[in-house]
This record gives C-alpha cells, sequence and structure tokens, in this order.
C-alpha cells in the first residue's frame, strides 16, 4: 500500500520480486555449458594446478594488458601476498579510505603494516588531497579501491606516489573490466588485486583471486608464496601459504571472461536508464567521468531516508544492500589504530545515505524502471 498526494490510501499493483543479485539466473543461463566444462576438468584430474590455470592468467593478462597475472584463493589472499611479496610490514604504513570492505584493510594488518585512512570524495573513492596529507616518512604505499567498479584518480594518485617513492597496490576487486584513460584496472600501479567471488561480475562458484603486474620479480614471488614458498617439490625458498586457485574455479573464470564484456554492457544500461529516471531532487549518483568507464559491481544512490526508502522498496519486493554501513575505522577490530568519530566526515555521512539498487545483467528494462519509480515514488 501507498498514499497519493492527497492521503488516500491505494494499493500497490503486485508484481514479482526483484533480487538484488541473481546467481539462479546465472546458473540458468550457463548450466548446459558449465555441466560440460565441469566434467571436462575433473576427467583430466588435475584438480590442483591443471592447465586452466596458466591460461586463464594468460588471458587475464592480455585483457589488463599486464605482463602477468598469478591466480589465487581469494582476493583478500591477493592483497595479502602482495604485501607479503613487496617487503611491506612492520613499521610501514599502507594508506588506504575507511569505507571499503573491511579485507582492504585486514590485508594491511595481517601483512604486519599500519593502515591510516584518508577520507574520499563525493563519489566515494578516496581523495588524491586526503591521501597527501596522510603521507609520513612510514608510508610505502598507497592503496586505493575502486569502489563500485569505478576508477580512483590515479593521475593525481600516481603522481603523489612518484613524488613521495611510494608504491600503488590498487584494490581492484570490484573493478574487473574498468578504464581509465585506456588503461584497465590492475594496469595503474606496482600490482593490481582482484577477487572472482560469486557476487563480483567475473565471478567463480566460490572464492578466487588474482593478481596483476608489470614486474617479473613481484609475479614469481607470488608463484612460490601461494604454493608453500616451494621452488619445486624438493626445495621450499620461504615458508609460504596454501592460495592455489582451484583448476574448475580457473576454467569457469574463463568461460565468464569471454562473456565479461556482455555483462558489463548490459550493467551500464541498466546503469544509464536508472540515471534517466531517478530524480535528482532526492538522490544522489555520482556522475560518469568522461576519462573512466565504470563496470557497475555496484549501483549506488545517496539519499537522506535511506533507512525508511530500503524498507519501503523491500514491501515492494525489490531487494537492496548496504555497502557498507559501519566505516572499517568505527568497526570494533580497528579499536587499536586509534580513530574515532569524526575523523573521516565524509565517509561517515555517505555510510549514513549509500544504498545499493540492483543492476544485475538478468534486469530488464521494465525492472529497472519499476526500482526507479519506486524510488522515485517513496520520496513523492
Amino acid at each position: 500500500m501507498f498514499s497519493n498526494a492527497f492521503g488516500a490510501t491505494m494499493a500497490a499493483e503486485t508484481f514479482a520480486p526483484i533480487p538484488y543479485v541473481n546467481l539462479a539466473a546465472q546458473i540458468a543461463d550457463e548450466a548446459a555449458d558449465l555441466s560440460d566444462l565441469f566434467m571436462r576438468v575433473i576427467s583430466r584430474g588435475d584438480h590442483v594446478g591443471g592447465e586452466d590455470i596458466a591460461l586463464l592468467e594468460q588471458e587475464l593478462a592480455a585483457q589488463i594488458g599486464v605482463t602477468h597475472v598469478v591466480a589465487l584463493k581469494s582476493g583478500t589472499d591477493a592483497l595479502v601476498l602482495t604485501l607479503k611479496a613487496l617487503g611491506i610490514g612492520p613499521g610501514d604504513e599502507v594508506i588506504t579510505p575507511p569505507n571499503s570492505f573491511i579485507a582492504s584493510t585486514a590485508a594491511i594488518v595481517h601483512a604486519g603494516a599500519t593502515p591510516v585512512f584518508a577520507d574520499v570524495g563525493t563519489d566515494q573513492n578516496i581523495d588524491p588531497e586526503a591521501v597527501e596529507r596522510a603521507i609520513s616518512p612510514r608510508t610505502r604505499a598507497i592503496m586505493p579501491v575502486h569502489l563500485t567498479g569505478r576508477m580512483c584518480e590515479m593521475d593525481a594518485l600516481r603522481s603523489l606516489a612518484e613524488a613521495h617513492g611510494l608504491l600503488i597496490i590498487e584494490d581492484a576487486a570490484q573493478s574487473v573490466g574498468s578504464t581509465f584513460h585506456g588503461q584497465a584496472s590492475g594496469a595503474l600501479g606496482k600490482a593490481g588485486c582482484f577477487s572472482t567471488h560469486p557476487l563480483k561480475n567475473l565471478n567463480a562458484l566460490g572464492d578466487g583471486g588474482f593478481v596483476s603486474t608489470n614486474d617479473d620479480d613481484l609475479a614469481s614471488r607470488l608463484k612460490r608464496l601461494r604454493n608453500h614458498g616451494m621452488i619445486d617439490r624438493e626445495t621450499v625458498a620461504e615458508f609460504g601459504f596454501v592460495s592455489r586457485m582451484d583448476t574448475v574455479q580457473a576454467a569457469i573464470l574463463r568461460y565468464r571472461l569471454a562473456r565479461l564484456p556482455g555483462l558489463i554492457a548490459q550493467r551500464r544500461r541498466n546503469a544509464t536508464a536508472y540515471r534517466q529516471v531517478l530524480d535528482p531532487r532526492h538522490v544522489y549518483v555520482p556522475p560518469e567521468r568522461p576519462d573512466t568507464c565504470d563496470t557497475y559491481h555496484t549501483f549506488v544512490i545517496q539519499t537522506d531516508g535511506r533507512d525508511a526508502l530500503k524498507a519501503h522498496l523491500a514491501a515492494e519486493g525489490i531487494g537492496t544492500a548496504i555497502h557498507y554501513p559501519v566505516p572499517i575505522h568505527l568497526q570494533p577490530a580497528a579499536a587499536g589504530l586509534g580513530y574515532a568519530y569524526g575523523d573521516f566526515p565524509v565517509t561517515e555521512s555517505q555510510s549514513r545515505r549509500i544504498l545499493t539498487l540492483p543492476v544485475n545483467q538478468f534486469m530488464t528494462g521494465d525492472e529497472v524502471q519499476r526500482v526507479a519509480d519506486a524510488v522515485n515514488r517513496f520520496f513523492g
């Protein structure tokens, strides 16, 4: 039920629910192909370190425009092992935003380094001016997060890194396929760290991740670290980890990588349709920049009355999410870092106003229109 401008109660028309994500539709679309793929891989018996691993790494490297990709067990492992492989650890600081998923900061902590937060801009991405203020003699790296599939201001960040002798490690978990001035996410720093979690645009049927880089030594060390630090079956060069991607996941990702351009194109069409219909008097959507191609891992709006709007949409069968309601510096795990409420006002304000609308590639134009109409009606 909803009320019109005169307060009269009207019955809302009944529609099928619109899920926030639609993995069931993806599986239905791919079921026959994935079944054949699965049987092909398991019949070979190369379940760990199989031929699809190297092929996936080659195909991803070609798409991103780098010389190396190293496939790993998760996006978090990609961040942690990259930091370790670069020798970043105790006594070092890494600058990153406080509005990301917890893995960005957790990886810095697991490497033994100290996360230093810098506030974000109106587009939710890290503010280069805030980064500059956060640089200290202990800073070793900047870890920008291309949140929602939108690229950070990499020219400004790379200028800062060059001026201060810092590394850039891209947290590209949400930005596979995104570009900045024609360069792909993951090709703009020392390394790019990606996730292939089931909710990502390029998604596996379980956890997965990879690192992109042009650094031969970094790639070589990452390949050792992911496999116990072993050079061969008899020689262990250093104590490493178990972070090998399963062969069957690599085969799935190769199949889906070929379909990724079409998926991104549909998500971009959905995002464009939202922008055309959502009322800008009540809803803010960061505008697309002419120097980037955003891939819309998520479609995040900023609005007052977020929680009431979320409840309103749920009542109309529309799934939404919040990415992320509690900034990292205010999480219990971060209490020892010394931050407090008020330290990052833009992040904190946005955390109360952000709402993620469904944008998945299986939405129809009518469904996008229905979601936008429901948002507008809430304010009307």
